[in-house]
């Protein structure tokens, strides 16, 4: 069964979601290989690869997963008049447990995308990461990188 352009791009988004929680650094960078991934300053822009290994320098793990729940809500899918491309508009929430970490959430935001369609399949073009909210974020985050309370002020 086919289904629509809406939920091949939510189901994209949604994939996403699924490898990061399960510590799958290897899905995340296919979903990306052919995209741009803007972080807020002072990390910039990524490709491909290098996406997956940002997220993998700063994410704690805990026998191999983050420990994390990622939600996506608020998703508005706008097709192009020439449906090969598409512009995404959604909020984000994680979650995190860990053993010394109770159930909370620690970090809202927003992301801006766009995908493209080739060869008849939908895939990430690029992804803008905006930073709402921030909770606590050290059971979540490796020691020693740029804190996401910093790149929340440059959003």
């Amino acid at each position: 069964m086919r289904v629509s352009d809406e939920q091949a791009i939510r189901n994209l988004l949604f994939r996403y979601m699924d490898a990061t929680d399960a510590g799958d650094f290897e899905t995340r960078a296919e979903l990306f290989a052919h995209a741009t991934v803007w972080f807020p300053e002072p990390i910039g822009a990524r490709c491909g690869a290098e996406v997956a290994e940002l997220f993998q320098s700063r994410q704690r793990l805990y026998d191999g997963i983050p420990r994390t729940t990622h939600l996506s809500t608020n998703v508005i899918i706008e097709i192009d008049d020439d449906a090969q491309g598409a512009k995404v508009q959604s909020r984000y929430l994680v979650l995190q447990e860990t053993p010394d970490f109770p159930l909370q959430p620690i970090i809202v935001g927003r992301y801006h995308d766009r995908f493209a369609r080739v060869d008849g399949a939908w895939r990430f073009a690029e992804r803008r990461f905006l930073i709402d909210l921030i909770g606590e974020m050290s059971a979540h985050q490796e020691a020693g990188i740029v804190a996401a309370t910093a790149l929340r002020a440059t959003t």
